[in-house]
């Protein structure tokens, strides 16, 4: 019995990569050659499993991505498997498809992009983390110099405001994380419709490190998220992990209900000396800036009374429509 305990011990971790594309047709095929090559040296030098495996998640693309992940698994069953949703249903949903995929199958996953941005190099360290006991390792940027100036000011004025409303969120940590079995199992309990994995994560407890890389430039193909889906992305971020701007607008309607008391005030004490005059301009700026106040508070309860709504409805997160494994070839 002690002789069969230390085989179960000694037998390597089974590893996922789980990589979400997004009509990523220029870098895929790139993108899958020097994974499969980063998996076979991890094997080769007896870190993992010779079972482990690139997933591919398809998340409703427009292009031929579908048909190069289908080349791939023909060629190589063995080490890619690929996952198609039915239609596009954001990246969050797509990582998180790929990520309950592996629960029964694999003991560690690792998350990350398809357009080789992510230094794939980076794995070698986040697996001695997770020898060393770690259960969550996060990945993250080492500098920003290759962003521009705005990119690089809106994330850290994001990454600040998140903490100024008590989210717990890792600075310049994107979806390049590796997730233990145990993690994976606690994450099965957040069932919100309304997904900000970077801020789940960290919630989920157990032993974390940090890895550090330098993000590259992407080797084809063009950024799936333009300033658009980043405000967005963001809007979900802040809404779904703080009612902090809620309480701020009370807050703010407190004080401009204490200003107003205090003009008033002002006001009377002015018409009892008999020092009155016309105030046309601070009258229009007054309504004008309450009235946008007031828009403005509206728009915030609005967004989040729209979270709750979609909540209610428990639609689901993703559909599958077709799973590409070894065990569809049976």
């Amino acid at each position: 019995m002690q002789s069969s305990t230390v085989t179960i011990n000694n037998q390597k971790p089974i590893l996922a990569l789980i990589i979400p594309c997004y009509n990523e047709q220029e870098v895929l095929p790139e993108t899958a050659n020097r994974l499969l090559l980063k998996l076979q040296n991890l094997i080769n030098d007896n870190i993992i499993s010779p079972n482990s495996k690139i997933v591919f998640v398809d998340d409703g693309s427009g292009d031929n991505t579908w048909s190069i992940i289908n080349d791939q698994f023909i060629n190589n069953p063995q080490n890619f498997d690929g996952i198609k949703l039915s239609g596009n249903r954001g990246h969050q949903n797509a990582l998180l498809c790929g990520l309950m995929s592996m629960i029964k199958f694999a003991d560690v996953t690792i998350s990350m992009d398809a357009d080789l941005q992510d230094d794939i190099n980076a794995i070698d360290q986040m697996m001695v983390k997770y020898n060393q006991g770690c259960e969550i390792v996060y990945a993250v940027r080492s500098s920003r110099k290759r962003d521009s100036f705005f990119k690089k000011t809106s994330a850290q004025m994001f990454y600040r405001f998140m903490h100024f409303l008590g989210v717990k969120i890792i600075y310049n940590h994107a979806d390049f994380r590796l997730m233990g079995k145990n993690a994976l199992l606690s994450l099965t309990q957040y069932g919100e419709v309304n997904l900000f994995l970077r801020g789940i994560v960290p919630q989920l407890g157990f032993k974390t490190d940090i890895v550090y890389y330098e993000r590259k430039e992407r080797f084809a193909g063009k950024s799936k998220y333009p300033l658009q889906k980043m405000l967005k992305f963001a809007l979900e971020g802040i809404t779904s992990f703080s009612i902090s701007p809620i309480r701020l607008i009370t807050l703010l309607g407190t004080v401009i209900f204490l200003i107003s008391l205090i003009m008033i005030i002002y006001f009377i004490t002015q018409h009892i000396r008999g020092d009155t005059a016309a105030g046309w301009a601070s009258i229009i700026c007054s309504i004008w800036g309450i009235g946008g106040l007031i828009l403005l508070s509206l728009g915030v309860m609005g967004e989040y009374i729209g979270k709750i709504y979609l909540e209610t409805k428990k639609r689901p997160r993703y559909i599958v429509e077709k799973i590409l494994s070894e065990e569809t070839l049976k």
